[in-house]
Formats: C-alpha cells, structure tokens, sequence
C-alpha cells in the first residue's frame, strides 16, 4: 500500500468526466489501499479517483468522527464505484467544505441535506445508501469529482476572490502542504 500525490485543483483532469469502472481486478483493489492510505495520510474524509490522477468513477470515504452526530456516521470506511446520486431531497444547508486538492481553502457550499446512491461497493456488489447530514455532503462532493466539479464552482466570484492569494500560492507550488501534491503550473 502506498500513499499517492494528490493532484491540485489546477490541473485539467480535476474537471474531465470520469469513466465507469468495467471490472474488479486486482489493480483495482491495490489502487482502493493505496486511496484510503492516502486519504488517510492527508486527514482528509474523502478522496476520488481523479485526486490521484485517475480518470475512473471511484471514490472512497470515512466520514466517522467527523462531527458528534454519531447516529449517521457510524458507516466506517466506505468504496463507491460507478456511483449514481438518484435523489436529492431535504432542505438546502451551507457548511463550510475544504477539498485536498485545495489546500487550506475553506468555504461555505449549500448542498441537499440528503442524497440517496446507488454504487458498486468494493466487491463489486450492487448497493444502495441513503444518507443525510455530513455523510450526504462528503458523498456529494466526492461524486462531483468525478463531474469535474470542484467545490470552488459552487462560489459567487466575490468569494473566489478572496481565496485568490492562496490559489496563487497553490499554482506555485509555494503553499506548505502537509501532505504531497502534484501542482500543475
């Protein structure tokens, strides 16, 4: 297992659409490890296969311990492969999102309080989730990763404004990370 670079938000494949996953191979499976060593590794809640460089739809998340609503988020590690959000219901809630691949930037994004999801779960078995509250959020925007949707696109100009000295630093490559990234500048 192995921790991989994180590609940051400047680099194009962050906003191409992703392709399904065909088959379960072993590669695969290496590839799930090294993605939770690396979410892991960089304190991070979700990462998608595109943060890694891959254009495939694949993301993996751990949202437990993330807030004190332990009712919902006693779901431990979870794959998703060839995700589809099939619902978006619930009232629209703003919480403040943070991504890997946009480090140190941190902004308020309204999402749908609940998500339901079919995905293929890392045995290749067809599941179902419905999800609310933090869980729902992650699952979004891991999902809009494989859009090419970053949560920066959810902001009014006047909010990527104030984020532009960071963006610069993160283009670069003068930001102090924590954890490697691959900057595209």
């Amino acid at each position: 297992m192995s921790v991989l670079p994180i590609i940051t938000y400047n680099d194009p494949v962050l906003r191409e659409k992703t392709q399904p996953v065909k088959e379960n191979t072993e590669e695969l499976q290496t590839l799930i490890d090294d993605m939770f060593d690396t979410m892991y590794n960089s304190s991070g809640v979700g990462l998608a296969a595109p943060q890694i460089g891959k254009e495939i739809q694949l993301f993996v998340m751990d949202a437990d311990g993330i807030t004190e609503e332990v009712d919902e988020l006693n779901m431990g590690p979870m794959v998703f492969i060839n995700p589809k959000i099939i619902e978006k219901s619930g009232e629209k809630v703003k919480l403040e999102e943070g991504c890997l691949s946009i480090p140190d930037v941190r902004d308020d994004v309204v999402r749908p309080d609940k998500v339901v999801v079919e995905y293929l779960d890392r045995d290749f078995k067809k599941q179902t989730v419905t999800a609310t509250g933090w869980v729902s959020r992650v699952i979004q925007h891991e999902y809009d990763h494989l859009q090419g949707v970053l949560f920066l696109d959810y902001l009014s100009a006047f909010r990527k404004r104030l984020h532009k000295s960071l963006l610069k630093k993160i283009d670069k490559g003068t930001l102090e990370i924590e954890y490697p990234v691959v900057s595209k500048s």
